[in-house]
């Protein structure tokens, strides 16, 4: 709802003095132009908005697995049939090339993508890449030579109660426009260690999910992505990714299929008062450094637990997640210098930065680094340092898999994100080299690769096969 205020003004006759008291000039516009109405910027923009349509396998749950178990009859042999779902979604074109953005959970895993124009056409899409730490992606069509491309805006320019147009496919209702206000900046909704949406009351829905946020000047500000609500739809709480973090990882998909982010190696938590009063720092600000990963740049330079990161590059950090955002943003092998607080002294450590291992998706998903191991469909990374001592692992045991090619022999096995491979042929997994060997081996010997996992703290063996 759009409320307006009325001013009125108080004038004052005085009979016995004639003087002229100026009123105060009113208050200059400063953060944008108001418009009669948003007619003209959905007109132009509009044919820049797509809707997205992702086809993926999803299991079907056979009557006998619906059965309370209580009630359960001895099984029958399973004769479910592959079923195929859709997931909708919303996009907008950024180039003539025909780069589609859109958010990754939109496409991921889809054996099919579809992209359906505002003039009625349908187009298939590529996936360029995708990155599930910002949950974006960039699909490209086959575009016409008039294509509407949307420009990006300036994130950190607009202020909170600034207009904002959210258009999109709420719903599988294409071409949906809402208007609202900005309603925060840097909101933090604990979906990664780099949330920094905007909110915004514009509405958004299921279906609005990877469709742009626009300004009044009809540029894209945000992604939207996500909303908060208790009963499954709008109630005026929604977010988006901002498009300082959207161009820049556009961008990098669009050149190179990746995202490299920068990585210092720790482990981080908030400074409390309490905290801050033990380590005789001035106030409650700062990361506070709780673990050192091993061989990381971090540990090179001799960073301990117990230490504060203060500031980076002379640029003070109030929080872990300040950090976090700070260092990806910058290029590994970059050269930063760090503050820190040790002992009740500040120290400076300059460290090389390296590269964060983080999950990506590109158009040939899982195909990079050894062939032998990615032909088996998965990426895989080391096993995060809270996840070891959470299921009690010891000698280096165990990687995590961070992301599944669909249709691979991983996928059609089961294996699934955030599983924790131990062994593979019998053998202790302990780097991408084991996995690797044992899927050579097993392909050799033209034999499935049994493999034993956790996965949410519960082991069991699932066999990929190798034909």
């Amino acid at each position: 709802m759009i409320s307006s205020i009325l001013r009125g003004a108080l004038a004052s006759i005085v009979v016995a003095v004639v003087a002229v008291v100026p009123l105060p000039a009113p208050a200059q516009e400063t953060a944008q132009n108001v418009p009669d109405d948003f007619t003209g910027i959905v007109e132009r923009m509009t044919p820049a908005v797509v809707a997205i349509t992702a086809r993926r396998p999803v299991e079907q749950r056979s009557l006998q697995e619906a059965i309370p178990r209580p009630f359960m009859m001895p099984r029958r042999p399973d004769r479910r049939t592959p079923r195929e779902g859709a997931a909708l979604g919303s996009g907008f074109i950024i180039s003539e090339e025909g780069h589609v953005v859109t958010n990754n959970h939109v496409i991921e895993n889809a054996n099919e993508i579809e992209v359906l124009m505002s003039d009625g056409t349908t187009k298939t899409a590529e996936l360029i890449g995708a990155d599930p730490a910002t949950d974006l992606a960039v699909l490209k069509i086959d575009a016409p030579e008039d294509v509407t491309t949307a420009q990006w805006g300036d994130s950190e320019a607009i202020q909170p109660g600034a207009w904002t147009i959210a258009i999109g496919s709420p719903f599988g209702l294409g071409g949906t426009v809402t208007v609202g206000v900005l309603s925060a900046h840097s909101r933090d909704i604990r979906t990664g260690p780099y949330d920094n949406y905007l909110q915004t009351d514009a509405s958004i829905n299921r279906g609005n999910s990877g469709g742009p946020l626009f300004n009044a000047a009809g540029e894209v500000i945000g992604v939207n992505t996500a909303i908060f609500s208790p009963i499954g739809a709008n109630i005026g709480i929604g977010f988006a990714v901002p498009s300082e973090v959207a161009r820049d990882v556009a961008s990098q998909l669009i050149e190179t299929g990746v995202v490299e982010r920068g990585f210092i190696g720790v482990t981080l938590q908030p400074v409390t008062d309490a905290m801050a009063r033990a380590l005789d720092l001035d106030s409650a600000r700062g990361a506070l450094v709780a673990e050192v990963e091993p061989d990381s740049p971090a540990a090179e330079v001799g960073l301990q637990p117990g230490d504060v990161v203060l500031a980076l590059d002379g640029a003070e950090i109030e929080d872990p997640r300040e950090l976090s955002r700070a260092v990806a943003e910058r290029d590994p092998g970059e050269t930063a210098n760090l503050t820190i607080h040790r002992d009740g002294e500040e120290v400076e450590v300059e460290l090389t930065l390296g590269s964060r291992d983080t999950p990506q998706v590109t158009a040939d998903a899982g195909r990079g680094g050894d062939e032998q191991a990615d032909r088996m469909g998965v990426a895989i990374t080391e096993l995060p340092a809270l996840v070891r001592r959470e299921l009690d692992l010891e000698g280096n045991i165990g990687v995590m898999v961070r992301q599944v090619e669909p249709g691979s022999p991983a996928s059609e096995a089961g294996i699934q994100p955030g599983d924790v491979i131990l062994e593979a042929g019998g053998e202790p997994t302990r780097e991408t080299a084991d996995l690797a060997n044992a899927w050579e081996e097993a392909v050799e010997e033209d034999r499935p690769l049994l493999l034993r996992i956790t996965r949410d703290q519960s082991p069991l063996f699932v066999a990929v096969e190798t034909g």
